[in-house]
């Protein structure tokens, strides 16, 4: 496969009209038509579903799209790496993030390098520790920092001196609200709102293990819009501290578990891998800090 062709399905799948692809590719339908057509063959699988209005991806197309996706992501940060390597200007950090406030550690180290290398940009994706360390694994991230219990044996890592606490966001005129701590027993006889991807960690074991006896009304992937559904009276979300607005102005609260939970944080990446000097001269700076 070349990837010019794999651009070439990319903008079709986009597009979803061969017509207004071939405009933005700069070439003639005909030609675009003939190289979807080659590379269906080439791969003995067919990747679209033609009509008179529109073009769609069959299964083996959505499949050929995110790996191409993938592919393209790689071939830009390899290039962008090695343009850095002669006369360094700046460059890029990937760097994969989960929902914490002990991100201000990474946004320090950030504003820091940036006053010394304005020219490099961080690239910042949040996402559950699966999800990151799945793009971290296919070389799409420079580091990734997660908040789970995971084995990190496979990676190197730096431990970040932050904790964070569970609990349980709340509206002001919950019946808990005199409370200062929530027991885990409190969580049978509410509607509960929980992560999708509950990871490894505590309160991940405790919901596995109690599931059949909670009544879980909603699951969420980002607490932001959790807190909407809590403000809506929906129900009760399990979250980190410090993440929602639970100032006076506002009609939420935060109550801690008891007995306290907490989730560790870690920086990690890849073992052997050759960091651009980018990633380097961040990964520099972040050990500088914690000192």
């Amino acid at each position: 496969m070349e990837l010019r062709v794999l651009k070439y399905f990319q903008e079709v799948a986009k597009e979803q009209n061969i017509t207004k692809a071939a405009e933005n590719l700069h070439i003639t339908q005909p030609t675009l038509s003939r190289q979807l057509k080659s590379l269906e063959e080439e791969l003995g699988q067919q990747l679209f579903v033609r009509s008179s209005h529109n073009i769609q991806l069959t299964n083996e197309g959505k499949l050929l799209s995110k790996r191409t996706a993938d592919i393209l992501n790689m071939v830009d940060k390899t290039t962008n790496e090695f343009k850095a390597m002669h006369d360094f200007t700046g460059g890029y950090v990937d760097l994969g993030c989960a929902e914490s406030k002990g991100i201000t550690y990474i946004a320090k180290t950030a504003k820091n390098l940036l006053k010394e290398y304005p020219n490099i940009q961080l690239n910042m994706y949040s996402g559950n520790a699966t999800s990151v360390c799945d793009q971290l694994d296919k070389g799409l991230l420079d580091f990734a920092v997660i908040v789970q219990d995971l084995d990190i044996s496979k990676y190197n890592s730096i431990n970040i001196p932050f904790h964070d606490r569970w609990g349980l966001i709340m509206r002001k005129d919950s019946p808990f609200v005199s409370k200062k701590s929530i027991h885990l027993d409190d969580l049978y006889d509410i509607p509960l709102l929980v992560s999708r991807q509950r990871g490894y960690n505590k309160m991940a074991h405790w919901l596995n293990q109690n599931e059949s006896r909670l009544n879980i009304v909603a699951t969420f992937d980002l607490i932001y819009n959790a807190a909407i559904l809590v403000k809506e009276n929906v129900g009760y979300a399990l979250g980190f501290d410090n993440l929602v607005n639970t100032s006076l102005e506002s009609v939420l609260c935060f109550r801690p578990i008891e007995p306290e939970m907490q989730a560790n944080m870690y920086l990690i990446w890849k073992k052997n891998q050759i960091l651009s000097k980018s990633a380097t001269l961040f990964l520099e700076q972040l050990q500088n800090q914690m000192k």
